[in-house]
């Protein structure tokens, strides 16, 4: 894998962003390109990673940047997994809003997952010590 290059950027081509959707099967989401549109636009963070100048990766977050920021949509082309794309990108997420006290996300539940969240500080809720904690989640499914 060539060099990767992160750059905190909303400028990206919607084609090649719905691409980098479909590689990863979020296909709900390549459904509706104006959804995800509306989602880079409305998003307080976009950072996108480059190799050889192709998009291999991108993430957004939303956040209030003083209370919570939520991690959303990672994305990481199968050809760039396990390179450091993921890393990168949830790293840039975590410096913008280090000051910030709840990180969050939701994800799939598969070990892998589970692993790579884990590996760069993130906490599955049941598993927070001393914590009396309850994560709540209320999906509104359309277009099926």
């Amino acid at each position: 894998m060539p060099d990767i290059q992160v750059q905190v950027t909303r400028e990206l081509d919607l084609d090649e962003v719905i691409a980098l959707y479909a590689a990863v099967g979020w296909t709900a989401y390549t459904r509706e390109p104006e959804t995800i549109r509306a989602g880079l636009r409305g998003a307080s963070f976009v950072a996108a990673a480059f190799a050889a100048g192709r998009l291999v990766g991108l993430v957004r977050a939303v956040s209030d940047d003083a209370t919570v920021c939520y991690l959303q949509d990672l994305l990481v082309h199968p050809d760039a997994q396990r390179s450091g794309v993921g890393r990168a990108l949830v790293t840039a997420v975590l410096d913008r809003y280090s000051r910030v006290r709840q990180h969050v996300l939701l994800t799939d539940d598969e070990p892998g997952q589970r692993a790579f969240y884990e590996s760069v500080g993130f906490t599955e809720i049941r598993d927070v010590e001393d914590a009396n904690l309850s994560a709540f989640v209320r999906f509104v499914r359309f277009g099926r």
